[in-house]
């Protein structure tokens, strides 16, 4: 008896000293990797966006798990059980119902981009913040005299002409539309792109199998992959483990690749979106392609607002890479920023818009006195873990947009 305890204690103890061997391997090599030690804990935080999640926040689903196939749109989301959130509306987006005529009891705006307008629209933290909504209301007054309602119009990875499509379907319904976007767009202007601005983004494939059904075998598999890294995320002790987050970083890796899909057929999503070679060849030509076809979306909303009698404005979002003096925290979470150049020449080219008689905006500057922390990521600002606290970044983003609002609508302020 005392000889079968002593080897089980033997083994628990290999078992633990082969536990602590992998740990402190996984922490010296993330800590090389990092020029610094990192807390896993903030090493989990940047595997997502702050977008995504808060999307999949004590749950085990993947953000593609939240998603629902529009047939004009691509994609929004879903308040189906298991996954989806119980607070999207009637469109597949989150907040207050679209309505199918204009309301008479507010002064409705359609604020419409990516991931970015989304938040600033109405967070999916529950309670929900409305930071562009509440300043206008604060300080100003609508142009019927009846309260502001900001209509959240923005998704994850939206992008022209997304914004555009969305607002053409209810443009009879708002009194005013405004876009804020230009990063999701700029990743179509990066020399020897092979596609148009069009091209939707890989979540359109995860909620589409007919596009991958070739590899939907691939497809499968990373599903099953990213659920797994799903549960893992939620085991408490493993979000203090740097060998779990090498592990689940590397399971997320895999699943990722699976959503690229190549394929040997003629018709594919890529062909239906592709560049001729000899315009992506001609860098210069296909930066000027792309560009035409930005602000051929953003004009075609003119034009469809003009016909409906429908205020518009048009903004461009700050980046980390541009415009502010980024705190050691923000250089690490804020990933490559080699496209600031290529971003401020698009912004550029948007700008001149304004000659056409487009109330376009650069927000680029907006933070340049700011000296603490405004990013999250890559591009979301940050909001505090208190889901009620405001965030820095929308906040002064809100103050900046409602200030430009009432000069190119004429509000009266309060």
């Amino acid at each position: 008896m005392k000889q079968r305890i002593f080897g089980l204690v033997s083994i628990l103890i290999g078992i633990v000293l082969a536990f602590a061997i992998i740990e402190a391997g996984a922490t010296l090599w993330l800590t090389l990797e990092d020029g610094h030690y990192t807390p896993a804990s903030e090493l989990f935080e940047r595997t997502q966006n702050t977008y995504v999640r808060d999307m999949t926040r004590n749950s085990d689903c993947r953000y593609v798990d939240t998603l629902f196939p529009h047939p004009y749109v691509g994609f929004v989301h879903h308040a189906n059980p298991p996954c989806g959130k119980p607070w999207v509306n009637n469109v597949g987006l989150f907040g207050d119902d679209f309505p199918t005529v204009k309301r008479t009891d507010r002064y409705t705006i359609l604020l419409t981009g990516g991931s970015v307008a989304s938040q600033l629209g109405q967070e999916l933290r529950r309670p929900a913040q409305r930071y562009l909504e509440d300043e206008l209301n604060r300080h100003y007054v609508s142009p019927n005299g009846k309260p502001f309602l900001v209509l959240n119009g923005g998704d994850g990875a939206w992008k022209e002409p997304q914004p555009f499509i969305l607002f053409s379907l209810y443009a009879t319904s708002v009194d005013a539309v405004v876009t804020l976007g230009g990063f999701n767009e700029h990743y179509f202007f990066n020399p020897g792109t092979p596609e148009r601005l069009e091209r939707p983004l890989s979540n359109f494939i995860d909620v589409n199998p007919f596009v991958a059904d070739e590899n939907f075998g691939d497809a499968a598999i990373g599903w099953v992959i990213g659920r797994v890294a799903g549960v893992l995320t939620r085991i408490p002790l493993l979000d203090h483990s740097h060998a779990a987050y090498m592990i689940i970083r590397g399971i997320e890796a895999v699943a990722k690749s699976k959503d690229v899909f190549s394929s040997d057929k003629k018709t594919t999503l890529a062909s239906l979106f592709k560049m001729p070679d000899e315009i992506v060849q001609d860098h210069e030509r296909e930066f000027q392609v792309q560009l035409g076809l930005y602000q051929k979306y953003e004009r075609a909303i003119e034009a469809v607002a003009r016909d409906n009698g429908v205020r518009t404005a048009y903004f461009l979002q700050p980046m980390p890479a541009w415009g502010k003096e980024l705190t050691e925290e923000e250089k690490r979470n804020a990933g490559d920023l080699s496209y600031r150049d290529l971003y401020r020449r698009m912004v550029a080219g948007m700008m001149t818009l304004r000659e056409r008689g487009l109330a376009m905006f650069d927000l680029g500057d907006i933070y340049k006195d700011e000296k603490g922390r405004i990013y999250a990521d890559h591009i979301h600002c940050w909001r505090a873990a208190d889901p009620a606290a405001d965030s820095p970044g929308y906040t002064i983003m809100a103050e900046r947009m409602a200030q430009d609002l009432a000069q190119v609508w004429g509000l009266k302020r309060k």
